[in-house]
């Protein structure tokens, strides 16, 4: 692989493993050969490395598919996904779709990421609205800015929301950071 090639989001192989690149600064230093220095995350332990790669540098293009899949429901063996063209159904362990599984709702697309034909992550969407389904009542006079209650949405997970969030509303969530956006 050429090392010019490297950018920000592509996918490569490194010592049989899948990294992701987080960021690629390439550098000419005067008379000397030209480098790239790399930030890569692991994509099965989330490991953040730094490397100096010069050209001939064990870089491959890894083995890659991504495909979409429709999240159909849980139970006593796990989650149950379905493919939309093909009908074909996966499942996954509750280890392999880790915190990702408080945000994700019934019949919402998810993406898979296949390496060499194992699945290796999924990605749900950065930003879900669900509906709040038990907190603590917020009480009159409770106006600072800062303050916050834990809340449970309709998935079971747990959401810091601000004061004035009942029963009921539905709420803007970042999936990325597990954060409160807005009301809906």
């Amino acid at each position: 692989m050429d090392i010019t090639a490297l950018r920000s989001g592509m996918k490569v192989e490194l010592e049989g493993n899948l990294y992701v690149v987080v960021s690629a600064q390439h550098v000419s230093p005067g008379n000397k050969r030209a480098f790239v220095r790399a930030r890569i995350k692991n994509l099965r332990t989330g490991q953040l490395l730094e490397r100096t790669v010069r050209e001939g540098n064990d870089f491959k293009e890894p083995d890659c598919e991504e495909k979409e899949m429709q999240y159909l429901y849980k139970d006593a063996v796990g989650y149950h996904f379905m493919d939309n063209s093909t009908y074909d159904q996966t499942f996954l362990t509750d280890d392999q779709v880790g915190e990702n599984r408080n945000f994700m709702q019934e019949n919402s697309m998810v993406s898979f990421l296949y390496h060499n034909g194992v699945v290796i992550g999924i990605q749900i969407p950065f930003f879900v609205e669900m509906e709040v389904k038990e907190t603590e009542p917020g009480f009159k006079g409770d106006t600072a800015s800062s303050a916050s209650k834990p809340a449970t949405i309709e998935t079971g997970g747990v959401v810091q929301v601000p004061l004035f969030i009942n029963v009921g509303d539905k709420i803007k969530i970042d999936t990325r950071t597990g954060e409160y956006l807005e009301r809906v």
